[in-house]
């Protein structure tokens, strides 16, 4: 890899390498079907850029001779631009997937637990509310994740991404479990507030006084 390719790579966001990975895979694609693909595999662990996030970045890749595109001829209605990668940006995309330096630790942000964090402003009937509503959408999550692993299954090209949506299963799973186990954790902080509601009751009437 020459020295220019290097300091490219190290400019480029991660959503730069999200979209030239999408393009790694063959065939040609348009925005369009990236877009697309993105949401049926990256979404699952990692995240899905907006469509105008994706075609900046093609942008962006083809000005650095990492990608080429090619308009469609008439043999189609619309005309469409499909894109691929090219060899040096193949090269490059390897060079950055080899690099664990730069791949960090995993960045949680549960809104969910947030919410939690926050508990005492709350109510309890609103956050039991809150987390069962996680757990159906994890659940629909997890069907989705499940839907993409069938369809990778067998395709000799998609074996590393079945690993991801496979690792994706087990993390949904795992969501799920821990979304049972809080549930159970606010029950149990709700008794034991309760408790101490009772208890406090009970010391404010033995302390009143009584007539003399």
């Amino acid at each position: 890899m020459t020295s220019s390719h290097i300091a490219k790579k190290q400019d480029l966001p991660p959503t730069a390498w999200a979209v030239l990975g999408l393009l790694s895979f063959p065939g040609e694609r348009t925005g369009y079907e990236l877009k697309k693909w993105a949401d049926s595999s990256l979404r699952f662990f990692y995240w899905s850029p907006a469509i105008s996030q994706i075609y900046a970045e093609l942008r962006r890749l083809e000005e650095l001779g990492y990608a080429a595109s090619a308009r469609s001829g008439p043999e189609e209605a619309r005309a469409k631009r499909r894109y691929t990668i090219t060899e040096a940006g193949r090269e490059a995309l390897a060079g950055w997937a080899a690099d664990t330096a730069e791949a960090g630790p995993p960045v949680l942000k549960h809104g969910l637990l947030l919410r939690i964090w926050l508990g005492h402003l709350s109510e309890p009937e609103l956050l039991r509310a809150m987390v069962t509503d996680h757990l159906e959408r994890t659940r629909g999550e997890l069907a989705a994740v499940r839907e993409a692993m069938a369809h990778a299954a067998g395709v000799p090209e998609w074996a590393f991404p079945a690993l991801a949506l496979r690792w994706s299963e087990r993390q949904h799973l795992a969501e799920l479990e821990l979304g049972e186990a809080l549930l159970a954790d606010l029950a149990e902080a709700g008794n034991r507030a309760a408790d101490r509601g009772a208890e406090a009751g009970r010391q404010a009437g033995g302390d009143a006084p009584t007539p003399g």
